[in-house]
């Protein structure tokens, strides 16, 4: 999850809303992210998205079949549908998302029997540092009056 917050950071630094992701295989880094929806003009360039992009280059297939998902933030409905599609087994998040959530929060589509695929859940790993990273993000870019 560290690697994962380091990719935030990244995001942060870019005015990028800071949420990061990384895909692991077998204790291998195949592939790190972060959110880039504003630099890329791409309402789809979510961090978990554009992780599990490079995963499938990294593997040459779509199929992330023994793969986990680290990310700093619940993933959304887009993600979480991405996640599904992809097969990965794990997805281990930090901070829980109650506005857009999809694995727990809002939806449960990572975990939906009706589906395909299901994928384990791990939530609340580092979930302080991940939480306050977003936290910080939006108290920044707020107008003062609104914070009053």
């Amino acid at each position: 999850m560290e690697l994962a917050l380091d990719q935030a950071r990244k995001a942060f630094d870019l005015g990028e809303v800071p949420v990061g992701a990384v895909v692991m295989q077998n204790g291998q880094v195949l592939a790190l992210a972060h959110n880039l929806r504003e630099t890329l003009s791409d309402p789809t360039a979510h961090a978990e998205r554009l992780a599990l992009t490079l995963a499938g280059r990294v593997l040459g297939t779509w199929h992330l079949d023994g793969c986990t998902l680290y990310v700093t933030l619940e993933p959304c409905p887009m993600c979480a549908g991405a996640i599904v599609q992809s097969r990965i087994d794990r997805v281990v998040y930090g901070a829980l998302d109650p506005k857009a959530g999809a694995c727990e929060s809002l939806y449960q589509i990572v975990t939906d029997p009706r589906l395909n695929h299901r994928a384990e859940i791990t939530r609340g790993v580092m979930a302080e540092p991940c939480g306050e990273i977003l936290t910080r993000f939006f108290r920044e870019r707020r107008p003062k009056k609104i914070r009053e």
